[in-house]
């Protein structure tokens, strides 16, 4: 007997994965065709948060959010990048034309 595959993420870690790749999807939507700054800032929000889930995830349960052996060079990493696009999205001037 064949079992079905599995349609859904296996843990949260991956179902929060599958939802900052969304996010991230629409971000880089807002930076082609609209306000480049929003995009930005989502998806540096969108990092933050998959910081904030895979330090707080088991690292059974932390499924695709872990990458490296280590959670917290994981968290390190994504809190970094986070944080410096909503930093750089706010701090970038405005220019002309």
């Amino acid at each position: 007997m064949e079992r079905e595959p599995r349609r859904v993420p296996s843990t949260l870690g991956g179902l929060v994965y599958l939802v900052v790749v969304g996010v991230s999807a629409v971000g880089m939507l807002l930076v082609a065709f609209g306000p480049w700054r929003r995009g930005v800032s989502l998806i540096g929000f969108a990092l933050l948060a998959a910081a904030a889930m895979r330090a707080v995830l088991s690292e059974h349960e932390a499924g695709m959010l872990r990458v490296r052996r280590y959670r917290w060079i994981d968290v390190g990493m994504l809190a970094g990048v986070g944080v410096a696009l909503v930093v750089l999205s706010s701090v970038i001037p405005d220019q002309p034309g």
